[in-house]
């Protein structure tokens, strides 16, 4: 893909001090620029687009103003940052974003000096950044630090707790807003009082009278009756908000006019104490598409750069979010007790069907993963059937808020962890590895998989019947096995119960979700191998795992291997290690899952091959468990 000699600017720019190089007037040619590099690459190999395009005059600002790598810039997700790794000498390796042979699709410290946190969960930047102007301070740097939040971000618990907490630090938070366009009625008054509070001579004197008139009453409210005034003439709410935590606001500015992002935040740059720019920014700007569908386009798939219309995917079979959207709201039929609650996954996770049909039924409380357990666990408490659907890898951030207000209190919460196991390209910071093993440890908890969309179908079903919680089912990112699961029959399963698949002998292969079906395909290519089969089971519950089937593995069999797409320490090879170590069973084991380590970022398959996960790794391990029995 050889695209940079079409560009005037950008092939000659490689870090943020050759962009410092470059004249002011010539900053919106190397932002279109930039802008058009992100769609070209993103149309074969995809990613982040609508985000990253909306942000690029704002990322090009704060690297043109500031002396990056010195000054650091934190930002919050990374969503918004494919411009920051253009200008960070990721050009040419940005080609293969987020691929296995490619740089991440979120910043890295491993990655870059200019990544000064790595980030790819929501609302982290500003307490990190004020850890890292904290730092400065105490050890004598004079460096800048800046907290990059889009509008979603801001609204999450952590990003409070940090403005809660950033008095008297020199940190700049920018607030990237596309969820709105510029209040066309502002006009002259706001400009002229944002030209004013922004003036390094109006800040100096203001300063100087603060500091000479001193602490009192007298200052208290003169400060009030300013920022009472500031707040009425050009503010909406945000504005009084933020100064009330301490917070010097400015803005609103239009985020995608690279002069006025440049001359403000060079006016912000020496302004001592907390303070925050609020920018508004277009979401998918610069490509009509985007523009018109910002949801859709936020991470569009591949697109052809002619048409600009979406490469759809040939789906042999449903994914797993939409036999989830669709089941919810048939057992909402059935029970007018169904709720549905995310924080902000409503369209990841394949709710909208249910929040268009059900929206009195539905809550999507933002992201605010602690907030919607509990929050379900109330609605549990007053006799709802809450169905919480949060991404594994972002569960783990409620995971005190389903020990203490779930399973202490017996709660019937479903909890329905969608992307568990290997992710694919988002990498580290995305993998659901470790949700097993967490919530394996609490009392009473019941914690399921299932091996297709027909059993997703039937675990939720059950849920209808739960009394007590939290009822985990976790599924993976991505299609199923192409079960006929819309006609299937509504069967209650009971809790605990696993199923045998296949009869062998010699060798028990025992697993849990859909990977159980790499192991059926294993067994049989090992049978033509070798003339017989093991024996394959579906665990189907992790908690409370089946004493009848463990009870015949370790009797019957020589040697017996684990299978689950999540870690092996706490997970599945744990549970069946410590039950044959407890009842003195002395099979040889050996456990295929992911190891103890972080996965990084590259296609699901690939994953999965790496973990000895896929079909051919799986009969290569029964070769090997079979030398050794």
């Amino acid at each position: 893909m050889e695209m940079m000699k079409e560009y005037k600017y950008l092939e000659q720019i490689d870090s943020p001090s050759d962009l410092r190089k470059q004249k002011i007037s010539d900053l919106p040619e190397i932002c279109d620029e930039i802008r058009d590099y992100i769609i070209k690459c993103c149309a074969t190999n995809p990613g982040h687009l609508g985000s990253s395009i909306g942000a690029v005059e704002l990322v090009v600002g704060m690297h043109y103003v500031f002396n990056t790598p010195e000054d650091k810039i934190v930002f919050d997700v990374g969503h918004q940052a494919y411009a920051h790794k253009i200008l960070t000498g990721r050009k040419e390796l940005f080609k293969k974003n987020r691929t296995k042979e490619g740089i991440s699709g979120f910043p890295n410290r491993d990655e870059s000096d200019y990544d000064a946190f790595g980030t790819g969960h929501s609302s982290t930047s500003i307490s990190s950044a004020l850890g890292i102007a904290e730092a400065n301070k105490m050890l004598g740097k004079k460096s800048h630090v800046i907290a990059f939040i889009g509008d979603g971000a801001m609204t999450g618990g952590l990003a409070m707790e940090g403005l809660n907490n950033a008095k008297d630090t020199d940190l700049l938070i920018v607030l990237n807003d596309n969820n709105q366009s510029i209040d066309k009625n502002i006009g002259s008054v706001h400009d002229y009082l944002l030209k004013l509070t922004t003036n390094p001579n109006y800040n100096k004197i203001k300063s100087h009278i603060w500091n000479r008139m001193g602490a009192g009453k007298l200052r208290n409210m003169l400060q009030k009756c300013t920022i009472d005034a500031k707040s009425n003439l050009v503010r909406k709410s945000g504005g009084a908000f933020f100064e009330s935590l301490g917070f010097r606001y400015f803005g609103p500015i239009n985020g995608n006019n690279i002069e006025q992002v440049v001359e403000i935040l060079g006016k912000l740059k020496d302004i001592k104490g907390p303070k925050i720019l609020h920018a508004i920014t277009q979401k998918g700007k610069g490509l009509k598409a985007a523009e018109n569908d910002p949801t859709t386009w936020h991470a569009p798939g591949k697109y052809d750069l002619n048409t600009f219309k979406r490469i759809a995917s040939n789906y042999k079979a449903s994914r797993y979010q939409d036999v989830f959207g669709e089941v919810l709201l048939e057992l909402s039929d059935m029970d007018d007790r169904v709720t549905g609650i995310t924080p902000a996954m409503c369209t990841g996770c394949g709710m909208t069907i249910f929040a268009n049909q059900k929206p009195n039924r539905f809550f999507d409380v933002g992201i605010e993963e602690e907030h919607a357990v509990t929050f379900s666990a109330g609605l549990a408490a007053a006799g709802m059937k809450p169905f919480c659907n949060i991404y594994s890898s972002f569960s783990q951030r409620a995971y005190d808020q389903i020990i203490h207000d779930i399973a202490l209190q017996h709660l019937p919460v479903v909890l329905c962890f969608d992307r568990a196991g290997l992710v694919g390209e988002d990498g580290a910071t995305h993998q659901g590895a470790f949700d097993m093993a967490a919530y394996r440890s609490i009392p009473e908890a019941i914690i399921s998989s299932p091996r297709n969309e027909t059993e997703l179908k039937n675990l939720m079903y059950t849920g209808l019947f739960i009394e007590s919680g939290p009822y985990i089912i976790r599924y993976p990112r991505g299609t199923g096995e192409g079960t006929d699961w819309k006609n299937a029959d509504w069967e209650k399963l009971p809790v605990g119960k696993g199923e045998k698949l296949a009869d062998g002998e010699k060798i028990a292969i025992l697993g849990i979700g859909p990977v159980v079906n790499r192991a059926i395909e294993a067994a049989n290519v090992f049978k033509e191998k070798m003339g017989w089969s093991p024996a394959v089971y579906d665990m189907r519950f992790l908690k409370p795992a089946d004493p009848k089937i463990l009870e015949e593995a370790g009797k019957n069999y020589q040697g017996i291997i684990t299978v689950e797409e999540g870690c092996l320490k706490g997970g599945l090879f744990s549970e069946i290690t410590e039950y044959m170590a407890e009842h003195g069973y002395k099979p040889t084991m050996k456990g295929c899952g992911i190891p103890d380590q972080f996965i990084r970022h590259d296609r699901q398959e690939g994953q999965r091959r790496a973990c000895g996960l896929d079909t051919s790794s799986l009969e290569e391990t029964l070769e090997k468990i079979c030398k050794e029995i």
